[in-house]
């Protein structure tokens, strides 16, 4: 048997929530490697929906949930989010969830340096969610973030204190924010540091051993490959690398333990915050899709940009993510369209382009060339077999498979975790 790490093959928003929860039955652990809590998944299991941004998807399937080292991690919202699945009657608890030692911790001043950074890009805003993931990144890659394992050792936090405050409150004063003092963030994760230790773990020592024990993996990602801070439209993108690579990194296992590579992608497009997107539609086709799709961002409420699939785009994943195979989500909000359109490949200033360019003005010149399919009038929703399916959509489905060079090993048709079609088992070797 194999891991499975899953990631998005798009801009994020895909359903994965709902896939790590279905193959979660089949997993003994499930793994949160990279992200914070500016991704959320949806988990929707009978008369209950579950929102969730930091704690992993298995715990809702009863399993042991890892946060791996390379999350960053705001200690309140995971205690709230916490707090608030235990209301709906999740068991989460230390001997449920463990949270990897050296974890960065997001602080409040994080935030505040997001905010204000975004405010100072006037027009040309990113689209953060203003909740202080990059700062913290950029703490961790400049060695002076406080990690978890600091919050047991008062006198770390105390010189760590001083020279985080001597960068960001300069920043913050620059940028005419208000700074923060010492002492009340020192009093803030000292309140919080009992709430939190009860969780910490050596994170890669507790997956080796399981890895070593014949127990399944499944390593969920944030965000999708086309928001990698690397490989993603830069500099719209998140600030971790978000492709299956990262899976071993971002928890601490060796690169041959990441298994199978499932890639989610809906069978539209969508995409949150501002950035090219080639195939965004701006007309009362767009304006269906986000509201049959219920198209709003699980973290932060916004109205998603809806389009037609983008085939150049999700086979440029395949090939950066090392995906294996695709799990196509939301196939009924295409039920009853009288064509759909597949992008194909792409025209820069007139001249055809192998893929979308790395540059941010090419970027935006970037025009799609679409192919156009009849669409189904029958309804796919709820189908669990090929057999249920029209067969224009079957078809649709071949011919994504055909353009993005990757096979479609699991197919969802609604937002109920059994309304799956399994063509391949990923723990399966």
């Amino acid at each position: 048997m194999s891991n499975v790490t899953v990631i998005g093959a798009q801009w994020g928003d895909e359903g994965k929530g709902k896939i790590v929860d279905w193959l979660a039955s089949r997993a003994d652990i499930v793994v949160r490697f990279q992200g914070g809590h500016n991704a959320g998944h949806t988990l929707v299991v009978g008369n209950e929906t579950y929102k969730l941004s930091l704690l992993p998807s298995g715990l809702v399937r009863g399993k042991t949930g890892i946060i791996g080292n390379g999350v960053v991690i705001d200690p309140e919202a995971l205690l709230a989010e916490i707090d608030r699945v235990r209301a709906q009657g999740l068991d989460v608890g230390p001997e449920t969830l463990r949270i990897a030692e050296n974890a960065t911790l997001i602080l409040p001043v994080h935030g505040a340096l997001d905010r204000a950074r975004e405010s100072a890009r006037g027009e040309r805003r990113i689209g953060t969610t203003g909740r202080g993931i990059g700062p913290a990144y950029e703490d961790k890659v400049a060695r002076r973030a406080i990690r978890v394992c600091d919050l047991g050792e008062p006198e770390t936090l105390d010189w760590k204190l001083d020279e985080l405050l001597l960068h960001h409150n300069a920043l913050l004063q620059g940028l005419g924010a208000a700074t923060f003092e010492k002492a009340a963030l020192m009093d803030w994760l000292t309140g919080l540091a009992p709430r939190i230790l009860p969780f910490a773990d050596t994170v890669w020592e507790l997956l080796d051993d399981a890895r070593r024990a014949g127990q399944r993996i499944l390593f969920e990602g944030a965000q999708a490959v086309m928001l990698d801070v690397d490989h993603g439209t830069y500099p719209f993108v998140t600030s971790s690398n978000t492709v299956a690579a990262n899976a071993a990194t971002g928890s601490g296992v060796g690169a041959s333990a990441v298994g199978f590579v499932l890639g989610i992608a809906k069978a539209y497009s969508t995409r949150v915050g501002a950035g090219p997107f080639p195939t965004e539609l701006f007309d009362a086709t767009g304006q269906l899709l986000g509201s049959r799709g219920h198209e709003f961002g699980t973290v932060t409420g916004r109205p998603r940009r809806c389009g037609w699939f983008d085939a150049m785009l999700v086979r440029r994943a395949v090939r950066v993510g090392g995906i294996n195979g695709l799990a196509l989500t939301k196939l009924d909000v295409l039920d009853g369209l009288a064509e759909i359109r597949i992008c194909t490949g792409y025209a820069l200033d007139g001249v055809p382009v192998r893929h979308l360019p790395a540059a941010p003005g090419a970027q935006s010149r970037i025009k799609p060339v679409f192919e156009t399919m009849p669409g189904w009038q029958q309804t796919t929703r709820g189908a669990r077999s090929w057999a249920e399916l029209p067969a224009q959509a079957v078809k649709y489905v071949r011919r994504i498979e055909e353009l993005v060079e990757a096979p479609v090993t699991l197919l969802s048709t609604s937002p109920e975790r059994d309304d799956t079609i399994l063509v391949r088992d990923p723990f399966v070797d």
